[in-house]
């Protein structure tokens, strides 16, 4: 057999620049593999942060905005404890576009709402008309050059037909109603004017909620009839939603046609455990806001 020789420099590695050669190439990638999951940690923590500071401003907007309208002193608050109310929260406001026929039977007084939709003159709200779960508020005026009879009736809808107009030929929704006036006013025709407001209002909670299975509390909402759903969370277990109701002079109330001021405590907590920074052990976070709300529609007089 013949041997082809070979030169020195055409000779491979030896055992010690290959072993050298691994080594390097075992630190580069360990710290490469670092820098991957320094990364990914801070990718978790920064989205964990984001969705906790989303909740804490969620919390800071669709609570304020639902009892800012509330008129505690007429029984917009229907129930409330420490970490839960029940309101009348408002979704749409209008005005009559014909005079309501009072002096008769309460039931069945026909009343229709200019517009009676979003989008049409004089409508306002989040949403449109549902005859399905909507309450009516509708202002009393008996003695026009009075105030001090004014207050707001409640009515049930029990039907809106289609196709009705206002009294001047502009589009309207015609509403049939069971009016009740709690006894704070006579029925005598046009108490209730041409042109009086009338507030649609859906009956609504708000609770620290834990759904079934779920280890995590939440911020629940639950429209009447329906089963209460997360809306805000996860918060703290507890403590993580808190309401205290104060009286027009500042002092803390248990009554709730006294209520002037509520403030709202929501703490929130990450979905999960992140790292705060370099050896630090895996925690939750915690964020937390309060916020007073003045109830806007409470009777001055």
């Amino acid at each position: 057999m013949q041997h082809i020789p070979m030169s020195r420099g055409r000779r491979g590695f030896t055992m010690i620049e290959l072993l050298v050669a691994l080594v390097l190439l075992g630190l580069v990638s360990a710290a490469l593999y670092r820098v991957l999951v320094n990364n990914q940690r801070l990718y978790m923590a920064q989205t964990q942060r984001i969705d906790l500071a989303q909740n804490i401003r969620a919390a800071g907007s669709i609570l304020p905005a639902e009892f800012r309208e509330l008129d505690a002193s007429e029984g917009d608050i229907t129930a409330m404890t420490p970490t839960s109310i029940s309101i009348r929260a408002m979704r749409w406001l209008g005005f009559a576009c014909n005079t309501p026929g009072l002096g008769g039977a309460l039931n069945g007084v026909s009343v229709i709402v200019r517009g009676g939709a979003p989008g049409e003159p004089l409508f306002f709200g989040s949403r449109g008309i549902d005859n399905s779960k909507d309450g009516v508020l509708i202002y009393y005026d008996g003695n026009q050059n009075s105030r001090l009879d004014d207050f707001w009736a409640t009515a049930t809808i029990t039907a809106a037909p289609n196709g009705q107009n206002c009294d001047d030929g502009t589009n309207g929704q015609r509403l049939i109603l069971n009016i009740n006036l709690l006894g704070l006013g006579p029925n005598v025709a046009g108490a209730i004017p041409l042109g009086a407001p009338i507030r649609g209002w859906e009956a609504v909670t708000y609770q620290l909620y834990q759904p079934a299975g779920d280890t995590s509390s939440y911020v629940g909402f639950q429209p009447a009839g329906q089963t209460m759903q997360p809306l805000i969370g996860p918060v703290l277990a507890g403590n993580g939603l808190q309401f205290q109701y104060y009286d027009a002079n500042g002092n803390v109330t248990a009554v709730r046609a006294q209520v002037a001021r509520i403030d709202i405590t929501v703490r929130a907590r990450t979905a999960a455990a992140v790292r705060a920074g370099g050896q630090a052990a895996m925690a939750t976070m915690v964020d937390s806001v309060v916020t007073s709300v003045a109830l806007r529609n409470n009777r001055r007089f």
